[in-house]
C-alpha cells in the first residue's frame, strides 16, 4: 500500500480502542531546540543558552520548548502510522487539525533526548457534513525516563474526498 493509500485508510477505516502504533525515536538536539526558537521568536534561556541553563536553570541542562514537543506529533503520528501526507486530496481526503481536549506536559525533555509517540483511536464521529471527527490519544515517550514528556487528547478533522 502506498503512503497516500495508508493516509486515506486513517480518515474512514480507524477503529475507536484501537492502537495506530508506535513511532521511531527523534532525537531532541540543541540546533532543533534553536530552530523552534528561531521560528517562534521565543529565546527563553532556559531553552537556548546552555551556559545559562546550566547555571541558573531549573534542570541543569537546556530542555526542549513544550510546544516544540507538541509540534512533533505531526511527523510522530505519521511514521507511527506508517503513512504520509496525501498529495491527492481529491482522491485521498485530508486532515485538518481540530484542536486538543486535553493536552498536559508532564516531563521536561532535556537536550539530547531521544522521543517516540504513541497513538490510539479514542473515538470516530461522522459529523453534519460527512466529515470524521477523530479523537486521538497521544502520548510522547522519553527514551530511559519513567515519566512520559507529554499525554493528551488529540482531534482532527478528516475531509473525505469531494467533501
Amino acid at each position: 500500500m502506498t503512503a497516500t493509500a495508508d493516509a486515506a485508510k486513517l480518515g474512514d477505516e480507524l477503529v475507536p480502542g484501537e492502537e495506530i502504533g508506535v513511532s521511531g525515536w527523534v532525537t531532541i538536539d540543541q540546533p532543533l531546540i534553536d530552530l523552534f526558537s528561531r521560528a517562534t521568536l521565543d529565546a527563553d534561556p532556559m531553552h537556548v543558552d546552555p551556559v545559562w541553563a546550566k547555571e541558573k536553570g531549573p534542570f541543569g541542562q537546556t530542555v526542549s520548548f513544550g510546544f516544540l514537543t507538541m509540534s512533533l506529533l505531526t511527523h510522530l503520528m505519521h511514521d507511527a502510522a506508517r503513512s504520509g501526507w496525501s498529495v491527492e486530496p481529491d482522491v485521498h481526503g485530508y486532515y485538518l487539525n481540530y484542536g486538543f481536549d486535553r493536552m498536559r506536559l508532564i516531563a521536561p525533555v532535556p537536550v539530547g533526548s531521544r522521543v517516540r509517540g504513541r497513538f490510539r483511536t479514542l473515538s470516530r464521529i461522522l459529523d453534519e457534513k460527512q466529515r470524521h471527527i477523530v479523537k486521538f490519544g497521544v502520548e510522547i515517550e522519553i527514551d530511559g525516563h519513567d515519566r512520559l514528556a507529554l499525554a493528551g487528547e488529540w482531534l482532527s478533522v478528516w475531509v473525505p474526498p469531494g467533501g
